[in-house]
């Protein structure tokens, strides 16, 4: 990924922060040279000085069938983004897009059963716990889960690299960046609305 030195950004804590946070992704592989794409829920797990990524996907999904044959698989994380009017400065300029997007490459392999199993329950556990009638691992009936399994692929990714690009509008004077966050605060877009968020804590962190 291209990256200006303004926007890139190498603390590793920060960007597996992100990962957790924005863990829906893209996973990225190829094909007799064709890339395959697809959208997944993530896990993100460290061990000893190592990072690994883990998920699952759908048996007849033909992308878990590459992983043998590439070297590398790449996967694409992104946070909020938005259109940045150029009128929102104090000078002329051109319009641009803020945004924040990591890319980790690795080396994809397959999971055993009981490894799946475990990210499967430790799945649950991140999005049910919380909620009033959790559909956790152990509240499923047998006959349910062995069907299910039987339909679906897990894998891990050993984290070989991490690339990291936050464009926030850094480059900007400290006028210009408050009057960015205030126009997206503006702007009828969740995204937008998101992104002026994370300026804002960006700028915070800074001081």
């Amino acid at each position: 990924m291209y990256i200006p030195k303004f926007f890139k950004v190498t603390n590793v804590d920060e960007i597996t922060e992100f990962m957790k946070e924005n863990s829906f992704a893209t996973l990225v592989t190829t094909k007799k040279g064709k890339p395959i794409a697809s959208h997944l829920p993530l896990q993100l797990h460290k061990q000893g000085e190592d990072y690994y990524i883990t998920g699952h996907m759908a048996y007849g999904n033909p992308q878990w069938r590459t992983f043998e044959s590439c070297e590398e698989v790449l996967v694409i994380y992104q946070g909020p983004h938005s259109y940045i009017s150029s009128s929102w400065y104090g000078h002329e300029n051109v319009p641009t897009w803020n945004y924040q997007a990591v890319h980790v490459y690795g080396q994809a392999s397959l999971l055993g059963e009981e490894e799946l199993k475990q990210d499967l329950i430790a799945l649950l556990e991140k999005y049910e716990k919380h909620r009033e009638n959790p559909i956790l691992w152990d509240r499923l009936s047998p006959q349910l889960l062995e069907s299910e399994l039987k339909g679906i692929v897990g894998f891990k990714i050993k984290v070989q690299e991490f690339q990291a690009a936050y464009k926030l509008s850094q480059n900007r004077n400290e006028e210009d960046y408050q009057n960015i966050i205030g126009k997206l605060k503006e702007e009828e877009n969740p995204n937008s609305n998101h992104l002026a968020e994370v300026m804002k804590t960006q700028i915070n962190n800074s001081k």
